[in-house]
């Protein structure tokens, strides 16, 4: 296979240095350094000279399953495991082959340890001296790789190959990226998704100094907007706020929160396209217990650290892009179609991503697309200078390509005892995968199972009578961190919890009787409740424990939390969290993933955490209106690993989707009420 050939991902120098090119972007989630540490650890490399380079958008480098170059679903680690261990391998037997020949023994009788090949009476050669003959070698059709036994690298916390260069300001993101003469561009979005400029005054804008010009675009939605280029982001930033415009939205639907809510409502009351049948009889018989629950979840902004960009040289036949991408082959052949070029006359150069969350990874290729219309429209008269697009924090909240908002509509018949005898579960929210490059992956009968994720195929043996619907809205949705489970999680384990105390039951007790089943699930939630010492340990006056436990992404996170109540406002004061997710290749990126997955899920619980629309205008601008967590959000937190051997699951998303409603449980706990909304309104609780 192209991905498994070693030139492709490793070059060792003269000195012994390794670099490892990953076909990945790192968007913060530690794969700069954890895909080398597979290589390194079938290569035997010596990992204080080894090195790693974000590769640009190759055949080479596209994931092994989804045949593209993609970052996203926590899949990196779990599809490259055998693929980047495999290649450290094969550039292992090659650099034993090389030495064979120049020792004049048989390739069998060597050893390889910290960069250098050994022979059984001493002689040595180190990986530099034979790197270019290693490349002559023929490249091994098959190789056997290590037992996790005999693992010295792997699993073994690991400080990050990029720490230094980011703690120190070194390290070039692509707002960074710079060349001679380039400019910068930003884009007046039309205030409706869709609309148009109808006409438009730029005398004011262009009379600011350093104003090149301004461009009208089409964008990648379909509507019009306009670019202003200019040599600096400051001066193109004030000229954009002097344009005088007038928009054309007719046509254009225009998205209004409240009226979304009304219309979901109604959708909920009627029947759906079915996920997964199950008898509801029980909910007529009157002598049984009912839960009537509706849960809602709004809009969600990603707003990533590093604002989106990008950098584009387009020279006519040919186009050089610098930009921090999770989907760079797609994004590459969306460049080339603007242009109207071949794919292969575009580079793609990955960019070190100050975040991204699924914003990087975005079907239509957004603003890729609107920055290659500037290209081509400088282009067509005569301007060849590169420019830099970027993105302002108003734009990336106002942009578009939300978590989409849900509403569930939930009815459970019960015993009072802990026994589910129906459960009618709809949920109604846009598709986000439905006309994707994934399209065939995840929309099955004409459900998107990225939206049922967490109901459908849960642990817990509920007989679940699934149903969805999926509403065509005018506002452009995209996958969120840990995506569906941002939504399902907190329905699911709220109700469990809500389950177990109406019968009386420990939520901790109720769940294990609930997942006998599923050990690794089982794993998680007894490594949590233990090293929390809950059921031991008596709590301050005015606090409580909350529980939850979640798979997702093929791993599971359970937390154990204390909370209080200040006032109205709930306190976050301790988690206790276990994680299974088999192999842990880096111990150290787990805790790190573990602890920004459980802050950014206790963002989603914040009031102000969320995209709302009126007459199809997003009525949030920057942070102080879309609200985000902070490091004064962030409790003390411990992370637990169960131990395993086998093949690594995802765990870039799986922390963040229990946190809040082990929350909420807590709450529900400490004043008897249900929240089942986020983010937590104290004033409206169930």
């Amino acid at each position: 296979m192209p991905q498994q050939q070693p030139s492709a991902f490793v070059s060792i120098d003269g000195d012994g240095f390794v670099t490892v090119t990953i076909g990945k972007t790192d968007i913060g989630q530690g794969v700069q350094t954890a895909l080398p540490m597979l290589v390194a650890e079938e290569l035997d490399a010596d990992w204080s000279k080894v090195r790693s380079h974000l590769g640009p958008a190759g055949e080479a480098y596209k994931d092994p399953v989804y045949k593209m170059q993609i970052v996203g679903g926590s899949t990196t680690m779990k599809h490259s495991w055998s693929q980047y261990r495999e290649i450290g391998a094969r550039m292992r037997a090659m650099l034993v082959n090389a030495a064979a020949k120049r020792l004049n023994v048989s390739p069998s009788v060597l050893k390889t340890q910290a960069g250098m090949v050994i022979a059984p009476d001493g002689r040595s050669l180190s990986y530099g001296e034979l790197a270019a003959a290693a490349l002559d070698e023929p490249v091994p059709t098959s190789v056997e790789l290590k037992s996790p036994a005999k693992f010295k690298l792997i699993g073994k916390p690991t400080g990050r190959l990029d720490a230094r260069d980011k703690s120190s300001g070194l390290q070039i993101f692509g707002i960074d990226f710079t060349l001679p003469n380039m400019r910068t561009v930003v884009i007046l979005h039309p205030p409706v998704f869709g609309a148009k400029v109808l006409r438009y005054d730029a005398t004011k804008a262009k009379a600011i100094s350093g104003v090149e010009d301004v461009y009208q675009v089409p964008l990648y939605n379909g509507g019009v907007g306009l670019a202003v280029v200019a040599d600096g982001f400051w001066p193109a930033r004030l000229a954009r706020e002097v344009l005088q415009v007038e928009w054309d939205t007719d046509g254009v639907e225009k998205a209004d929160s409240d009226t979304l809510w009304a219309r979901y409502r109604v959708l909920a009351g009627q029947p759906g396209t079915k996920v997964h049948p199950a008898d509801t009889s029980a909910l007529a018989n009157t002598k049984l217990k009912k839960i009537s629950a509706e849960y809602t979840f709004p809009y969600l902004a990603h707003t990533p650290m590093e604002p989106l960009n990008c950098s584009i040289d387009f020279r006519g036949d040919q186009c050089k892009v610098w930009v921090g991408s999770q989907l760079q082959t797609a994004d590459q052949a969306a460049v080339a179609h603007v242009l109207g070029l071949k794919p292969d006359q575009v580079t793609l150069n990955t960019m070190m991503a100050g975040g991204g969350f699924g914003r990087r990874a975005v079907p239509t290729s957004d603003y890729l697309v609107d920055a290659a219309q500037v290209a081509k429209a400088r282009y067509a008269v005569g301007r060849r200078e590169p420019i830099k697009m970027i993105w302002t924090r108003e734009d990336d909240v106002r942009g578009g390509y939300y978590r989409p908002m849900h509403l569930h509509r939930v009815e459970i018949a019960h015993d009072g005892k802990g026994t589910v005898l129906a459960w009618k579960h709809i949920i109604v929210g846009q598709s986000i995968t439905s006309g994707t490059q994934i399209e065939s992956f995840t929309v099955k009968n004409g459900v998107d199972e990225t939206m049922v994720e967490g109901v459908a195929g849960s642990p817990y043996p509920f007989p679940i009578a699934l149903e969805v619907h999926h509403p065509k809205v005018n506002v452009p949705v995209l996958w969120f961190r840990s995506v569906g489970h941002t939504h399902t999680a907190f329905v699911m384990e709220t109700l469990v919890d809500e389950l177990a105390r109406a019968g009386g039951i420990d939520p901790v007790t109720y769940r294990r009787r609930l997942l006998a089943k599923h050990p690794r699930n089982l794993a998680a939630m007894e490594l949590a409740v233990e090293k929390s010492g809950y059921g031991k340990r008596r709590l301050p006056p005015g606090r409580a424990w909350g529980v939850a436990v979640h798979e997702s992404f093929d791993s599971i996170v359970a937390y154990v939390v204390e909370v209080s109540m200040n006032g109205t406002e709930p306190v976050l004061h301790e988690v206790t969290a276990a994680v299974h997710c088999n192999m842990p290749v880096n111990p150290r990126t787990i805790e790190a993933q573990m602890q920004g997955g459980l802050l950014m899920g206790l963002g989603m619980t914040i009031p102000g955490a969320e995209i709302t629309l009126k007459n199809g205008q997003v009525q949030q601008h920057n942070w102080n209106d879309y609200r985000i967590p902070t490091h004064a959000h962030m409790p003390k937190m411990t992370v637990h690993i169960v131990p395993s051997a086998d093949p690594p699951t995802g765990i870039g998303e799986p922390s963040l989707p229990p946190i809040a409603p082990a929350m909420a449980n807590a709450i529900a706990a400490i004043t008897g009420r249900r929240h089942r909304s986020l983010p937590f309104s104290i004033a409206n609780p169930a």
